[in-house]
């Protein structure tokens, strides 16, 4: 029998905590998302329940590369990839979904879902270094590898970004 010690123990329970809560953090999101920096824009997830919602953030810091760019004397972060953001979040909550059912079903299979379209996007504020982008989607529909998802991004509370995004979810190496 192995022992663990008092932290290996505490460590233990704070993980089994984290899941019951259904939070991740960025390793677990580096497992289930192909991006990697500098497009990764998903920070952790801060709670989801599979084939409804999820919420994460994004810590958004002058750092960024797009901040050189865009714009050096008035930093603001591009709505492309505030949608982009918005997206990654919705992907690790349907990718998640999938993932629970290929374990029920003990299949060996990685999937990526795609970003397919978008519709009804709005931008209400603008997004900039030291804000924190917490990211909200909530899946409307699933059909077979098309789902639709809506999605926001908030700063303080305040709406900064709406839109309805399309996915479609393939295997890989297809």
């Amino acid at each position: 029998m192995i022992e663990m010690t008092a932290d290996e123990e505490k460590q233990t329970d704070q993980k089994e905590k984290k899941k019951k809560m259904n939070q991740l953090e960025i390793d677990e999101i580096l497992d289930i998302m192909p991006h990697r920096y500098p497009f990764l824009l998903v920070d952790r997830v801060l709670d989801y329940q599979e084939e409804e919602s999820i919420r994460a953030k994004k810590n958004v810091t002058i750092n960024e590369e797009f901040f050189q760019g865009h714009f050096p004397e008035l930093p603001v972060m591009p709505g492309v990839l505030i949608i982009e953001a918005m997206a990654q979040a919705g992907g690790i909550l349907l990718l998640k979904s999938y993932q629970s059912e290929q374990e029920e079903e003990e299949q060996d299979r990685d999937e990526i879902a795609f970003f397919a379209g978008i519709k009804e996007a709005k931008f209400r504020r603008q997004v900039r270094p030291g804000d924190t982008l917490i990211l909200e989607a909530e899946i409307l529909r699933v059909r077979a590898s098309l789902s639709k998802v809506k999605a926001t991004a908030r700063v303080a509370g305040e709406l900064a970004a709406e839109a309805t995004l399309t996915f479609a979810t393939r295997q890989v190496g297809r």
